[in-house]
């Protein structure tokens, strides 16, 4: 599976862990930004790179990573994008129900309110949540693809 991931300036030391993280678990991770900490980047630009190649990718299989402060910058400008169905999530259960009801393709963290540690458990929780495929969630789903 591919994985997008960037980050802001916040979440540029767990966007590293996480990296790592994931290609020793078999994941394709592509890094669509910044290889140095830049304190005067900004957050849109990361979701927009993610979402971009997320998007262009074509592949149902793909996903993307966003980290920021917060969380919430990264998550309101990456959904923004038709199509991409980002979530924010601090906990495991979130995590599952982003994927597991509303078949999630973009992660968000909030680097400032979750350890490292914590970050790869939601992670992988997130990533290997399969999509309940119920014909409502789809309703929802298409519900939010027709949203102007």
């Amino acid at each position: 599976m591919k994985v997008y991931i960037d980050a802001d300036h916040n979440g540029f030391e767990l966007k590293q862990a996480l990296i790592s993280d994931l290609s020793r678990s078999g994941y394709e991770v592509i890094d669509v930004g910044d290889r140095e900490q830049n304190p005067a980047d900004d957050f849109p630009l990361a979701a927009g790179r993610v979402a971009h190649e997320l998007l262009a990718s074509g592949g149902k299989d793909a996903k993307g990573i966003l980290i920021c402060g917060s969380g919430q910058g990264v998550c309101m400008a990456a959904n923004r994008f038709k199509g991409i169905r980002a979530s924010l999530c601090w906990d495991n259960r979130g995590a599952k129900a982003a994927r597991n009801d509303d078949d999630s393709n973009v992660l968000c963290l909030p680097a400032r309110m979750v350890e490292i540690e914590k970050a790869k458990t939601i992670t992988q929780v997130w990533l290997t949540t399969p999509f309940a495929d119920a014909p409502r969630f789809k309703r929802r789903i298409t519900q939010l693809d027709e949203l102007t």
